[in-house]
């Protein structure tokens, strides 16, 4: 079997950031990278901290002026961060604007979690919003000066 893409990237060295993963016709697919891949301090992101990170996230996106254009925004099987897929009618400095104030979004979340109840989600009592506040708050300084030239995995 042929590699995917995203197993063809060097993790070692890769850091926290948001980078394009693939293009895909009219998809762009993003990687937001919330922690170092195989980090030397086991440091990933909790089920239940991913979990919530996902609701909001979605829903922030989801509520946006690019709703029509929003994908997919989902959580990492590897623990370590969100693929984010668009359509290509989102410019890249768009899109990283859509992540930054999403992550603030969830920094600031105070009130009833959006799809938090039983009927809404099959794991609804599997949130941890001061997990999710945190990685929010942690990234809103990675990111804070990112641009579309960052959107390029490093190599070495």
């Amino acid at each position: 079997m042929k590699r995917i893409a995203s197993f063809s990237v060097n993790h070692d060295v890769l850091d926290k950031g948001m980078y394009i993963s693939r293009k895909d016709g009219d998809v762009i697919t993003y990687d937001v990278r919330m922690k170092k891949p195989n980090n030397p301090e086991n440091d990933y992101i909790s089920p239940a901290g991913a979990h919530t990170i996902e609701h909001l996230m979605a829903t922030y996106m989801r509520n946006s002026d690019y709703t029509d254009s929003i994908i997919y925004v989902g959580p990492m099987g590897c623990q370590t961060g969100f693929y984010f897929l668009t359509r290509d009618d989102v410019p890249e400095e768009t899109a990283i604007k859509l992540v930054q104030d999403s992550l603030v979004f969830i920094r600031d979340f105070e009130g009833e979690m959006p799809g938090g109840k039983r009927i809404e989600c099959g794991q609804y009592l599997l949130h941890d919003i001061p997990d999710a506040k945190k990685i929010a708050a942690d990234m809103i300084e990675v990111l804070k000066d990112w641009s579309p030239e960052k959107l390029i995995y490093p190599t070495a």
